[in-house]
């Protein structure tokens, strides 16, 4: 069956990560290890229709994408995953929700038979996820911006962990700042895990030297661009007085990076900081 595509800039991001995941399950010594990434790929390159995003598709079926970003996509994905079962395990019957889910297949690999979990993306991007594979019982998809705050009457109070990978950097900070409060209200208790950027690489040369990464390596569209960023972890803190930082992490802190380099790099700040992850508790 043909695969409607109509996507946006930023929404095409979504692909380059399947696409990672698809090339590191086929690697030799797999991270994240996630075959139903190759499989989806796989669907997306035979099955899709539209003049739209063609070009884009073009580039997705030769599957060039550097080693270094394999590597760190699919470290990060595995943290977030290893966060998500820490806090189902305390508590089984908890609520995920993964903000701007893609085509991510997390609740495959972090589902313990009992949590609900919602992946929430815009139309765009849920409107291929359903073609690929529709809800059913406890996993939900909510197609709308998470700045709709809409989507919160449909979860239930109890223990609640949002995860947010590779998001909110291309946010406005007034809507990040309002949906960290909002959440903080309405569900005290809830844990946060998300993806952030060094507010130091937003302007000058260093912008120019991401927006040129993201849009000449990457060969992402020119919408795609970084808006938000932080100067250090705790940032946040200030927002509300019930946020409250729990860790942090980078994907130079994984004893599975290999590359001499990168953990040579991994010892100075300035480079450990410019992308990576925070965990909040979001309100008491």
């Amino acid at each position: 069956m043909p695969i409607q595509l109509d996507i946006n800039d930023v929404s095409q991001t979504a692909f380059l990560t399947l696409q990672c995941h698809a090339m590191d399950a086929k690697s030799n010594k797999p991270l994240l290890n996630d075959p139903s990434a190759q499989q989806t790929l796989d669907r997306l390159k035979e099955g899709t229709s539209g003049d739209a995003n063609r070009e884009f598709f073009q580039r997705l079926a030769q599957d060039k994408v550097s080693a270094n970003l394999v590597v760190h996509s699919a470290l990060r994905s595995k943290y977030y995953d290893q966060c998500v079962r820490d806090f189902v395990r305390l508590h089984p019957q908890a609520t995920v929700v993964n903000i701007g889910c893609g085509l991510d297949h997390r609740f495959e690999r972090v589902d313990n038979g009992q949590l609900t979990f919602i992946d929430l993306d815009l139309p765009d991007l849920m409107a291929i996820k359903s073609q690929l594979f529709p809800p059913q019982g406890r996993y939900h998809q909510v197609a709308q911006s998470v700045f709709d705050f809409s989507w919160m009457d449909q979860i239930k109070q109890g223990p609640m962990i949002l995860v947010a990978e590779g998001v909110f950097m291309y946010c406005r900070e007034d809507d990040v700042k309002s949906l960290f409060r909002t959440l903080a209200d309405r569900f005290p208790g809830s844990e946060m895990l998300c993806e952030v950027f060094s507010s130091k690489w937003l302007t000058g040369w260093r912008k120019r030297a991401m927006e040129s990464k993201l849009q000449r390596e990457l060969k992402l569209g020119p919408g795609t661009t970084f808006q938000f960023g932080i100067p250090k972890s705790e940032a946040m803190e200030a927002w509300h007085p019930e946020i409250k930082l729990i860790d942090d992490w980078s994907y130079f802190d994984s004893e599975e990076l290999e590359s001499p380099v990168m953990k040579w790099l991994g010892r100075f700040p300035r480079f450990r900081q410019v992308q990576w992850t925070v965990r909040y508790r979001l309100g008491s």
